[in-house]
């Protein structure tokens, strides 16, 4: 069976950036996805669809193909206070090259990386890690099939399932599930990353 819309398909791959490998899978633990969902970058979807079983891939992606740009407007600074924890600035997270998870204003986590520290404030790099950068795949196809209707449903790991209505969760609280754990009250995962 060829990559085509809805379907399951196994790779295995390596990622190289600046003559580095910095991110693989293996033929024993590969990368599965539903093809046409969104979940890979859509420049290496379009240049994988069709392929079968066997097939083999390189592409290069540009920039502007991965994670964009980096773009100097989510290169920010932030005062020391906005790193307090029970009234104490945690100086040992602040130190250059150090990723911080930061709440974005809609309430998602944005890795941020530590620039610079000085007194009163703190340099931080909102940017994607792979921004800016030039990203070269190589890999294999391993399996292609059907997608079961559950799976078009709730996702091949149940990432399209969201029945709690907590909204997902802030700052370690989940608005609308009880104790933070939407498995507990609803005797199964919402998806929503409470757990």
């Amino acid at each position: 069976m060829k990559i085509t819309q809805n379907a399951v398909v196994e790779f295995c791959y390596e990622l190289e950036v600046d003559g580095q490998i910095v991110d693989h899978t293996t033929k024993e633990r590969p990368l599965d996805y539903i093809h046409g969902t969104g979940s890979l970058l859509p420049k290496l979807e379009a240049h994988i669809e069709g392929m079968e079983p066997g097939c083999k891939f390189d592409v290069t992606l540009s920039p502007a193909d991965g994670y964009g740009e980096i773009d100097p407007d989510r290169i920010i600074d932030l005062p020391k206070a906005a790193f307090e924890v029970n009234g104490e600035v945690r100086e040992d997270l602040l130190v250059p090259g150090n990723t911080i998870p930061m709440i974005s204003p809609m309430g998602g986590v944005i890795p941020g990386v530590v620039l610079e520290v000085s007194a009163d404030s703190v340099k931080m790099d909102l940017n994607h890690q792979m921004a800016g950068k030039t990203l070269h795949f190589t890999g294999e196809v391993l399996t292609v099939r059907e997608a079961t209707e559950k799976e078009l449903t709730e996702g091949l790991h149940g990432e399209f399932v969201h029945s709690c209505g907590c909204g997902g969760c802030h700052g370690g609280d989940c608005g609308g599930c009880e104790g933070g754990h939407c498995g507990e009250e609803h005797g199964e995962d919402c998806g929503c990353g409470c757990h």
